[in-house]
């Protein structure tokens, strides 16, 4: 295989013509043309007349089709199926494609589309900052040709490589004649497993999920062609392997998914089966122990076997022989005993720890039938593959602790349950935007004691941490001096102080941390800011024939009410946010709800709820959402609205989303 041309060289390269046209005439040559539409169909189409190329050529004794080897054919059809595919998606025109074959068996295949202004990604000069799916497709293309390059010409763009059959494994070097038309053809017969483009295209000897021609099994009988398929595999699939297998654990965030991936990656390329054992890291200690058939809090998370049909036995006979115990600063991989009962044959079996961040967090047993065992270079493969699988498993724990916590943290900062009120239906909608993480909205409705009872819907500014440390603030003081029978505009006065006494507290500590490291003095604006909080505040106070209900709004949306015949108002005047305006006088307003009647209280993830420029409330649009309720229930006005909201915009909502129906009996 020739090297792989430097960005210099492939730069003075560009300009000129593909060098199969020297010395050689046409004669000399075998040529193959195609005209494909720029579909993702051209790839296939291309590799077909490439195939059909070679067996008429091989067929017809072509000058140079002796020193055509299956190796080399493989990879003419890896080249142009990338060079197409590239121009496809690249390029985005019609494709013409031109195979030739000259008399020293040098292969050379062009592609040309009609985008010249528009060049190829895959240089060395390619930044770290691309897209990873980018740039692969012709880095494989420069690892298996002897040169490549780019010719530009008026209104077409020329993409060449040539693969030389000098320096590669002839056919005697194999230990079998040169490459048949027969076997060319019968290449043809496997296009099913080609698929994708840079590292997702397979060649067919390593597709994924299609097993080896041996079937994976102790039944082979040819242990010699399998070697072939290792040395030719590790020559071309290894290229990519690892960087597709890092791309594709990547990102997960369930440790059972992770698994899953593992099996499926190593079955049947390097392996015929493989398990994967997880360890219960509650225990925070390795797992495996040193008596055999037993393991302390490890489970066998994944069995995976190139024929599908030996799992159940395979994973009962794994169960009862774990890995061992081992030293843990141990590397690399160690003997496992071979599952003789299960698979009925004789074969190799290795186990690898799987360690992250010296953390123990299972073990990845891999098994491959027959005498010849694992060659040291799938033995190193699969190693770097369990770091990566390793650091995949602890990045979803990791995410799974972070989501407990979260998960946790938001039920601290809700009410376990909404208190009932005699003469009062109520209905809640809460719907974090964030799953994962606590929100910046909540609510409250609790007894107060003397026949009250408080309700509370609250948007504190931003999300996550900050805003839970608001939301604990905010709604146990609510509740402390709502039972100490402080009144509404009260209460809303001793918060907004609250909020900004500790927002001074945060400030004053960071700016004393800072000069006793001997930082620079925290200038305005920088350092903790004010928490701010918008709420919507109210005691009711249930009556024959109603409620009496007094409220007041800290820069919220305002409450509303309907009446039974559809008329809607607002029953409360904007005032500031908390924890803005220092000795802030707050104000509340006070009213009946009788019989029938209904207020709506919500957050601005409803009122500014958008599509395109348009919100929600444009126009009073809440107010008409709400009357067209009347009649209606609370949990039925509560669910219209909240239907309403949804339906406003294609795309889901982007804030959080709370609403706090109450209606009279």
């Amino acid at each position: 295989m020739g090297a792989i041309p430097t960005q210099r060289e492939t730069a003075s390269q560009l300009s000129g013509a593909p060098p199969h046209t020297a010395g050689a005439s046409a004669q000399d040559l075998g040529r193959a043309h195609v005209a494909l539409l720029g579909s993702s169909l051209a790839p296939g189409a291309a590799r077909a007349m490439v195939r059909a190329a070679l067996a008429d050529w091989c067929a017809r004794g072509l000058p140079g089709t002796e020193q055509l080897t299956e190796h080399l054919a493989a990879d003419v059809l890896v080249v142009v199926s990338e060079l197409v595919t590239n121009a496809v998606v690249h390029a985005g025109t019609d494709v013409e494609v031109v195979c030739l074959m000259e008399e020293t068996g040098t292969v050379v295949v062009e592609t040309a589309d009609h985008h010249p202004s528009r060049a190829p990604r895959g240089g060395d000069d390619e930044t770290p900052a691309d897209p990873s799916e980018y740039g692969r497709g012709l880095r494989l293309v420069a690892a298996l040709s002897e040169a490549w390059g780019i010719t530009y010409r008026p209104g077409t763009k020329t993409v060449w490589a040539r693969l030389p059959a000098a320096g590669r494994e002839t056919a005697a070097d194999a230990g079998g004649d040169a490459v048949t038309a027969e076997q060319i053809e019968a290449y043809a017969g496997r296009e099913g497993p080609w698929t994708g483009h840079g590292p997702d295209a397979r060649p067919w000897t390593e597709a994924a999920g299609e097993p080896p021609a041996d079937g994976g099994c102790a039944d082979a009988a040819d242990t010699g062609l399998r070697g072939l398929r290792d040395r030719e595999w590790l020559g071309r699939g290894a290229l990519s392997f690892l960087a597709e297998a890092s791309d594709l654990l990547a990102g997960q965030l369930d440790e059972d998914l992770v698994a899953s991936l593992t099996g499926q990656l190593v079955v049947p390329r390097l392996a015929d089966w493989c398990g994967v054992w997880l360890e219960d890291e509650s225990l925070g200690r390795g797992a495996w122990s040193d008596e055999p058939g037993t393991a302390v809090g490890a489970r066998l998370a994944r069995v995976w076997h190139a024929g599908e049909g030996h799992i159940d036995e395979l994973r009962l006979a794994l169960e009862k022989d774990p890995p061992r115990a081992r030293d843990p600063w141990r590397s690399g991989p160690v003997g496992h005993p071979w599952p003789g009962d299960a698979l009925g044959t004789q074969g190799a079996a290795l186990a690898y720890r799987l360690v992250a961040g010296g953390r123990p967090l299972g073990a990845l047993v891999i098994g491959r039938a027959g005498p010849a065992g694992f060659p040291d270079e799938i033995t190193g493969l699969v190693e770097d593959l369990s770091r990566r699988v390793a650091l995949a498993i602890g990045a979803a724990r990791q995410y799974a602790r972070q989501a407990t916590i979260s998960a946790v943290l938001q039920r601290g900062l809700l009410p376990g349950a909404v208190a009932e009120i005699p003469g009062v239906r109520s209905a809640l909608v809460y719907e974090p935007r964030d799953k994962g993480g606590p929100s910046g909205d909540f609510y409250d409705l609790f007894p107060a004691g003397d026949g009250r009872w408080c309700f509370a819907v609250g948007d504190v500014q931003g999300k996550g941490p900050e805003a839970a440390v608001v939301i604990g603030l905010a709604r146990p003081w609510l509740r402390l001096l709502a039972r100490e029978q402080y009144g509404v505009p009260d209460v809303l006065d001793r918060l907004n102080q609250l909020l900004l006494d500790d927002a001074t507290e945060a400030a004053d500590a960071a700016a004393r941390a800072l000069v006793a490291v001997g930082g620079p003095p925290v200038a305005p604006g920088d350092g903790p800011q004010t928490r701010f909080l918008s709420l919507l505040y109210g005691e009711l106070e249930p009556f024959e024939g109603g409620v009496r209900c007094t409220l007041a709004s800290a820069g919220h949306p305002l409450p509303l009410l309907l009446a039974p015949d559809g008329a809607v108002r607002a029953v409360a005047a904007p005032q500031t946010l908390l924890g803005v305006v220092e000795d802030a006088a707050y104000t509340s307003e006070t009213f009946e709800l009788r019989s029938g009647e209904t207020l709506l209280c919500v957050t601005d993830g409803v009122t500014e709820r958008r599509s395109g420029s348009r919100q929600f409330d444009d126009g009073d649009g809440l107010a008409a959402a709400l009357a067209g309720c009347a009649g209606l229930d609370a949990g039925l006005v509560a669910e219209r609205i909240r239907r309403l909201v949804h339906e406003f915009g294609p795309r889901p909502p982007e804030d959080d989303l709370a609403l706090l129906v109450l209606q009279a009996e």
